[in-house]
């Protein structure tokens, strides 16, 4: 098992694995987000973007980015915690941070085989869908888990509840 630590690189060291990878034959895919208050919503949408390939990086917004997209109160959590917490799950293989709004930037570097993003965007809503099609990467959209959210999150832990889910296995 590796250590989380390994997987949190610097861009320039993703994209030489990137290519390494791209040699050896291996499916990269992409995504990105906040990860702000990691929950199973997360997990399961991470796990089903690393069964769309062989590798899957993600890409973490910096705290400012955060800030810009989910409001001055936000993140919750320091970006080089939900890195680290990002790159321990089983289902990713590598971890950056970027400092955009949108993951333009990052998807122009990496260059995946497929982006993955949430079954909350469209063709239409999602601002790198323009670069993916430039860029012949398909965009997978995934189903989000009902229910879980880190706005719904935040709201259960503001009103003094803790969040329950009857019947998962977490």
């Amino acid at each position: 098992m590796r250590q989380a630590e390994t997987k949190w690189l610097q861009l320039a060291e993703l994209v030489r694995l990137r290519e390494q990878w791209r040699q050896a034959g291996l499916k990269t895919v992409l995504t990105n987000g906040c990860f702000d208050l990691l929950h199973y919503g997360h997990v399961r949408y991470l796990e089903a973007a690393r069964a769309l390939g062989d590798r899957l990086v993600v890409g973490v917004n910096s705290d400012a980015s955060v800030r810009t997209l989910k409001g001055p109160e936000r993140p919750f959590v320091p970006e080089a915690e939900r890195a680290l917490l990002v790159a321990a799950l089983e289902a990713v293989d590598a971890v950056t941070l970027f400092s955009g709004t949108t993951a333009v930037d990052l998807l122009k570097a990496i260059r995946p085989d497929v982006y993955a993003k949430g079954g909350d965007y469209t063709p239409q809503t999602l601002p790198e869908y323009a670069v993916a099609s430039t860029l012949h990467v398909p965009v997978a959209f995934i189903p989000l888990v009902s229910g879980h959210s880190t706005t719904a999150l935040a709201a259960l832990i503001r009103r003094g509840r803790g969040a329950s889910s009857p019947g998962s296995p977490v």
